[in-house]
């Protein structure tokens, strides 16, 4: 008998198992604008049937990083899916733009049909808080590229705002202030530090305490997945003049808030104004690690920042309570060069 892709390492047969599998979950997320369903070439999407009279697409895209990492040694392939979505559908509302659709690439060292699905289901719960539907993807197997449980995930995401109401962080003004959205975790970001802190330098195992006395374990807190704020900004960007919203990612408040100042103002953070998760105390204290150093990897507890008048603060603080996110000012606008300041500095 001759060779064959099998004997190669890719299982044409777990492939088409996978597929079949993850049909649910991808039909779940079904939204208004959908054309067909998944299977074809390409997803079909109608802007006009969602609404759009003049909109102007908006795309991102993104990866887990190395939290895919954490997921393989936990065994846990059910949230890192959301965490993908968030990392994109969360950069399309910075200018002003509705998720609409998503497309996912999975690669695997060997196909484990078991892996997918669960990996998946995460992206369309992802989906789901996000309100955008799964319209297509690609699955490729890639023996000796990548071992048996190795995996890598990257999307693709496509939001939709109409031309008069792009963000562009041009409507800012000193006087402004700063609402940030807490992040009980690390999303997304940072990553590489933290396994270095967590395994290399502290010794722990994945299935370890998280800290002391903690009732939760390592993998549970580097796994926690990723809070989905685009909703809540759309809530808000419907019942306030906001200027800019800043999706606060790797880099931290000082490589994000940034880019939406311009060159004539600067942030000023109060860091007294917000309780960082215990994650973070742990991390920094398990490597000594500078503050500075922390405040440009990680989010520290903010995960979206929105500039807004002074004047419509408690709206847009109240508008994000009834969404399920406790807002704060943690600052304001202030003339300058385009520089994020903290008031401890």
């Amino acid at each position: 008998m001759g060779e064959t892709y099998a004997g190669a390492g890719v299982d044409i047969d777990a492939g088409e198992k996978a597929v079949e599998r993850i049909g649910p979950a991808v039909k779940s997320t079904h939204r208004s604008g959908v054309v067909g369903s998944i299977g074809g070439f390409g997803g079909l999407f109608d802007l006009a049937a969602a609404g759009y009279d003049d909109g102007l697409l908006v795309s991102s895209t993104d990866g887990v990083g190395t939290k895919a990492m954490v997921a393989t040694a936990a065994g846990r392939f059910d949230t890192i899916g959301i965490d993908l979505v968030a990392m994109c559908v969360d950069d399309l509302v910075c200018q002003g733009a509705e998720p609409l659709f998503f497309l996912d690439y999975v690669s695997v060292g060997a196909l484990d049909p078991d892996m997918v699905e669960a990996l998946v289901a995460g992206v369309a719960e992802g989906c789901r808080q996000a309100g955008c539907a799964l319209i297509g993807g690609e699955m490729a197997e890639h023996p000796g590229a990548m071992g048996p449980g190795e995996f890598d995930l990257v999307g693709f995401s496509v939001g939709a705002v109409e031309r008069h109401r792009v963000l562009t962080g041009g409507a800012i003004s000193p006087g402004d202030v700063l609402v940030a959205l807490p992040s009980p975790n690390l999303r997304s970001n940072g990553y590489s530090l933290a396994r270095r802190l967590v395994f290399d330098v502290a010794g722990k195992s994945i299935d370890d305490p998280a800290w002391e006395g903690a009732d939760t374990t390592v993998a549970d807190e580097l796994l926690d997945p990723s809070v989905i704020y685009a909703p809540a900004v759309l809530s808000v960007l419907n019942s306030v003049s906001v200027g800019a919203v800043a999706h606060i990612t790797g880099g931290g408040l000082p490589g994000n808030l940034n880019r939406v100042l311009g060159d004539s103002a600067d942030a000023i953070v109060d860091p007294t104004t917000w309780e960082q998760p215990r994650v973070f105390t742990e991390l920094q204290a398990i490597g000594n690690v500078a503050i500075d150093e922390m405040r440009r990897t990680f989010n520290l507890g903010v995960g979206m920042v929105l500039v807004v008048p002074e004047a419509e603060a408690a709206t847009a603080i109240s508008v994000l309570d009834d969404s399920g996110h406790r807002g704060r000012i943690i600052g304001e606008i202030a003339p300058g060069t385009g520089a994020v300041r903290f008031t401890d500095e």
